[in-house]
């Protein structure tokens, strides 16, 4: 559009560095601005100064989605500034670059910027935002958690006693184990246990924390009445959906998963490779972790068309492949449900009435 001012920003934990176009024209490259207030407001008497308006409406930004994207977006669109925020997976121009500079960054930002082919990227909510800080941090814990109880059991090893991982999912067990010990062995382990202790409890706060924060979202309980699905998982799938809206069909809510398979179409071949693994590490994980919980609760869910699916599936490819496929199909179900505020029907997998349509039924 003429008249337009294309902003493209290289965004850094420390500073910024700006180019600016229009009309294809570059009015000012390679300056930089500290973040702070007195970058801020620096940049922001640059632009009145060459837009001539005490509004920005004529000024569009675009920045990389990094660790501070969503502050400054937040921060420039409170100025009355338009923010584009760009999906870095999607677009490789900037870190293919044989040039790689802040001020060619930027350039390269204001140029696709002008031509309005950035691919953008979606920003969570703040809600999301906090759910996933917790799930982190609970994940970090759980981390740890398996790293000290690994430790243990090779302490023990060297001493000739052999364990197996059940015996140290609970306290009680471990007392056991303690208990059984000499002295000077039961001292070396006991500190790991007495850490594991310490890092069990501080997870146990963060999900009564979750459930605490999400103990009215509609979309955590309505994704807690899927059996196999707790808490942890439900949070998980709820913060890094966000909103089931963006998402026209099951379909393209599968590929943000990352649970679709490759497509490679030439002349008249067609090849299905892997899954493209695309989206969230975090959301595919929760998902095929339900799989898993769902085909172990045989008592409740060995009537399931998907879970006798899983079944054939398993003996005739494998158990890898099965569950990738079902979770597949728990994706489709997922965005039915959270489209149409419907909780989890059983009677629609017994009775084998889920249509195959990316359009959402009522009940």
């Amino acid at each position: 559009m003429e008249g337009m001012f294309y902003v493209g920003v290289d965004l850094h934990k420390t500073q910024f560095t700006i180019c600016i176009l229009t009309s294809g024209t570059v009015l000012e490259e390679g300056t930089q601005f500290k973040m702070g207030k007195e970058g801020y407001q620096a940049f922001i008497s640059l632009m009145r100064t060459l837009s001539s308006y005490q509004t920005f409406d004529d000024v569009v930004l675009a920045i990389e989605s990094t660790a501070n994207s969503r502050f400054f977006r937040d921060m420039m669109t409170g100025y009355g500034f338009k923010v584009v925020v760009v999906n870095t997976l999607r677009f490789k121009v900037v870190n293919l670059s044989t040039k790689k500079t802040d001020k060619n960054d930027a350039r390269t930002l204001a140029e696709f910027l002008s031509k309005d082919i950035l691919p953008v990227s979606h920003l969570c909510s703040a809600e999301s935002e906090g759910l996933r800080r917790i799930l982190k941090s609970r994940n970090l814990m759980v981390q740890d958690m398996v790293a000290l109880k690994n430790q243990a059991h090779a302490v023990l090893l060297a001493y000739g006693h052999i364990t197996k991982t059940a015996q140290f999912q609970s306290r009680r067990e471990r007392k056991k184990i303690l208990d059984k010990l000499p002295a000077d062995i039961a001292r070396t382990v006991g500190t790991i246990f007495e850490t594991i202790d310490v890092v069990e409890n501080q997870k146990k706060v963060l999900e009564g924390k979750l459930r605490q924060i999400t103990s009215k979202d509609s979309a955590v309980n309505l994704l807690m009445t899927i059996p196999g699905i707790g808490i942890v998982n439900a949070c998980t799938i709820r913060a890094y959906i966000d909103d089931i809206d963006r998402f026209e069909s099951y379909k393209h809510f599968s590929a943000y998963c990352g649970l679709v398979p490759w497509v490679q179409t030439s002349n008249e071949s067609t090849y299905y490779g892997r899954i493209t693994k695309r989206g969230p590490q975090e959301l595919r994980t929760a998902l095929v972790q339900c799989v898993v919980a769902m085909v172990r609760m045989e008592d409740k869910t060995s009537n399931y068309k998907m879970i006798r699916q899983y079944l054939e599936l398993k003996n005739d490819k494998s158990s890898g492949k099965a569950i990738i496929a079902t979770a597949r199909k728990l994706s489709r179900i997922i965005y039915i449900m959270l489209k149409t505020n419907t909780p989890f029907d059983s009677r629609k997998l017994t009775d084998n009435t889920v249509k195959k349509t990316g359009r959402p039924e009522a009940t």
